[in-house]
């Protein structure tokens, strides 16, 4: 079934799953089709009276005193496209480029936009057609809109550019979209600046980074209470007692989950096994409240998002009787500082889940912190085991302090210091995704390592849950008898955290 689009519901979750490949397509709700078509006859009104509105009959930014002749208004607005495809670097992947056209399309469908209901309708044809123009990945200073970047799925649909062909690798976007039988939209009075002028890149990077931090975070409680496991921890500190008496949602989440697999109906036969520690390290006793933050920071930036992916961020906006004015007014809606912030909170949080982890795999692989065989591995010396595993780690989490020098406090004037204070939140996504990458590849090597640390167990058990996490492991990854390549080890446990299979597998094992 399509997922309707109205300007009002989209959710970072919905949002991340319409990026996937062919899943899923979208439809126009009819409420929010209405809202559309009422406000095209606004701007429809302007241009049969010859007044002159800001982005309809003048020129753009600097240029906004210069008024245009009625006979150049759809000229205008393909020079508009043409001359702000400027974009550069890689290109954003597939996947996100279909993230950024279906969350364009759901700003438009709000109605303040004065775009044609037939041309939102051609977007959308286009997105169910999976033909997806090719979006350069840099160019936006995350103010006036992400100009450069949706400027570029602009140009795609009127059949300029090049796009993601759906029969593999990319072509011309004219030869995709007639392969598609689908007819190159074609602009009218403001529609370009109506199709360019928002926080959508911003905002739709911004999606994918939550939603995997969010997984990430989850599963960084089962892997350290793994982890805690090996190493023969106590389960002490995560009395629910401890945490009630700082009762941050997030620090008593965290504990309850790690509760949930130490002790999901009694001590496993490991935690039996030895004598109870006093109390541990901090990067086993410390988890909820650091993990517990990077929960809460991932829930409020959630709740931002969430509220930008269902914003008006164009100018001018167009609003119709019914929704107050039956005017165009120009203002800032398009300044991408609200989720250029907290996409830079974002990154800070969500980095200490890599901080501390690769804590716990440095007393995994070090003897005198561990008890176990140096490095994981049997006669080591001849072996290396995770040694250099454990330094990808300590490098990919050092790689997370520089990456998370926050973008957003940096601006620069553009367009003739007419756009004078910019929120450089393009950049800010860009850098929260690069950061949950490497946080989910360290949760991976921890993963690997906890694993292999509990073989040095072996006859005994842990915990259902976490003996589910661990087969599901080796049904990918043999444990570690002498060395061998790393890196496809990595790769393969990476899948499982990033596809959520890991997640499902712990908790699969805790049942109801």
């Amino acid at each position: 079934m399509a997922t309707l689009l109205d300007g009002e519901t989209l959710t970072t979750a919905t949002l991340h799953e319409l990026g996937e490949k062919q899943r899923g397509s979208v439809a126009l709700d009819p409420t929010a089709k209405a809202r559309v078509e009422a406000s095209r006859e606004i701007v429809d009104r302007i241009v049969s009276t010859d007044e002159v509105v800001y982005g309809i009959n003048t020129g753009f930014g600097l240029f906004s005193n210069v008024t245009v002749s009625a006979d150049k208004l759809c000229a205008l607005q393909d020079n508009l496209i043409r001359s702000h495809s400027a974009g550069c670097g890689e290109p954003l992947t597939r996947e996100r480029s279909r993230r950024l056209l279906a969350l364009r399309i759901n700003v438009l469908a709000k109605g303040h936009s004065g775009i044609r209901a037939e041309v939102l309708e051609q977007m959308i044809a286009a997105f169910n057609a999976d033909c997806i123009p090719v979006v350069p990945s840099k160019g936006t200073v995350g103010a006036s809109g992400d100009l450069a970047p949706l400027s570029h799925i602009a140009l795609g649909l009127m059949g300029e550019g090049d796009m993601w062909d759906p029969q593999g690798g990319i072509a011309p976007a004219a030869e995709v979209l007639a392969r598609a039988n689908l007819t190159p939209i074609r602009l009218g009075a403001k529609e370009g600046l109506a199709m360019i002028n928002g926080t959508q890149l911003i905002a739709s990077l911004g999606a994918e980074a939550v939603e995997r931090a969010g997984r990430a975070a989850r599963l960084a409680d089962y892997i350290a209470a793994l982890s805690l496991e090996v190493l023969c921890g106590t389960n002490r500190a995560f009395d629910p007692l401890i945490h009630c008496v700082r009762p941050h949602s997030g620090q008593m989440e965290s504990a309850a989950r790690v509760r949930s697999v130490l002790m999901p109906t009694a001590p496993s036969e490991l935690c039996m096994s030895h004598p109870k520690q006093v109390q541990d390290a901090y990067s086993l006793r410390c988890v909820p409240q650091v993990h517990g933050i990077t929960q809460d920071t991932i829930e409020f930036v959630r709740r931002i998002l969430n509220t930008e992916l269902n914003s008006a961020t164009d100018n001018p906006m167009v609003f119709t009787q019914e929704q107050g004015g039956g005017l165009i007014i120009s203002g800032g809606n398009f300044h991408g500082e609200y989720p250029a912030k907290v996409l830079d909170f974002l990154a800070i949080a969500v980095t200490e889940i890599a901080n501390i982890a690769e804590r716990r795999i440095e007393r995994l692989c070090n003897p005198s912190l561990s008890g176990l065989p140096a490095f994981l591995v049997a006669d080591g010396g001849f072996n290396s085991g995770f040694m250099i595993a454990h330094c990808t780690a300590a490098a990919l989490a050092s790689e997370n302090k520089v990456l998370c020098h926050p973008s957003s406090v940096d601006t620069i004037s553009t367009s003739a210091a007419k756009e004078d204070h910019v929120s450089m939140g393009g950049f800010a996504a860009r850098k929260a995704l690069e950061v949950v990458q490497n946080v989910e590849t360290v949760l991976a090597i921890e993963l690997l390592a906890a694993c292999q640390g509990l073989e040095f167990h072996r006859p005994l058990k842990t915990t259902k849950p976490l003996e589910n996490l661990h087969a599901l492991v080796r049904k990918h990854v043999r444990p570690w008898d002498g060395d061998r390549q790393m890196s496809p080890d990595i790769e393969a446990a990476l899948r499982l955290v990033q596809s959520g299979e890991a997640l499902r597998a712990v908790e699969q094992g805790l049942g109801a």
